[in-house]
């Protein structure tokens, strides 16, 4: 069964920059201050210009979309490469 890949990849940028978006609010947040922060900083040394701060909820949704789409993209035009129909 071939699958396709811009509507895979459409579909884990939107989750992985949603995600972003939402953890970066949710350790802005004071009750919640210190979730998924570390994770969140190994992530501001991989997305230039990333920060954990309001306009980093736009940078990370962004960086995150772009990375999830390529990521989701070339994972199923490898496996449609090794579907033998």
């Amino acid at each position: 069964m071939k699958l396709n890949p811009k509507a895979f990849g459409l579909a884990c940028g939107s989750i992985w920059g949603a995600l972003m978006a939402l953890m970066t609010i949710i350790n802005l947040i004071p009750m919640f201050g210190g979730y998924a922060g570390e994770m969140l900083l190994v992530f501001a040394g991989i997305y230039p210009g990333y920060t954990i701060s309001w306009f980093g909820v736009l940078i990370g949704a962004i960086y995150g979309f772009i990375d999830a789409f390529i990521g989701g993209w070339l994972f199923v035009w490898v496996y449609n490469k090794f579907d033998k129909e």
